[in-house]
């Protein structure tokens, strides 16, 4: 019986060790109460296994290890399929969250990522080599552009 509970735990490390995690956002927020302000911070995390897997967790906590911690294990609950074609997205694609617009076209081989910030996080966790992209709304929040990316990855159909 022993023998079989740790092989199961060696099984679940090496899952948990094929994703790779980057943190992409760190705050401090607070809430106004009755008793004075309530300081918390919250984490964004992208999570990506380099094959085609990413997701995005958002989570906040009272200290930063701990809100890290709740976005990490939200990240990987909330993994998407992407299909990738010959290390590139099939089509070109465009998505909008909130006020971020985010526009991705796919790339020949040999033209690598020509992406910025967040879209280039969210290519590298998720396997994609040669993408070209631009953020076309005027917001700089990187949770609302990170979503778009998301959204618009959601969207790519196999031709």
């Amino acid at each position: 019986m022993s023998k079989e509970k740790i092989s199961q735990a060696e099984e679940k490390q090496e899952k948990k060790e094929e994703f790779e995690s980057r943190l992409l956002d760190l705050a401090r927020v607070s809430h106004t109460r009755a008793g004075g302000k309530r300081l918390k911070f919250r984490a964004v995390i992208i999570t990506g296994n380099k094959q085609g897997k990413v997701g995005v967790g958002v989570a906040s906590g009272d200290d930063v290890a701990s809100a890290i911690e709740k976005a990490t294990r939200l990240s990987k609950k909330n993994l998407i399929e992407i299909p990738i074609f010959q290390d590139t997205i099939p089509h070109e694609i465009q998505a909008k969250f909130g006020a971020a617009r985010v526009l991705l076209r796919p790339q020949r081989k040999g033209k690598g990522l020509v992406a910025g910030g967040v879209v280039r996080i969210i290519c590298i966790l998720a396997g994609i080599k040669n993408i070209s992209s631009k953020i076309l709304g005027r917001t700089g929040n990187k949770l609302n552009n990170a979503r778009a990316t998301i959204l618009a990855l959601k969207k790519l159909k196999v031709k």
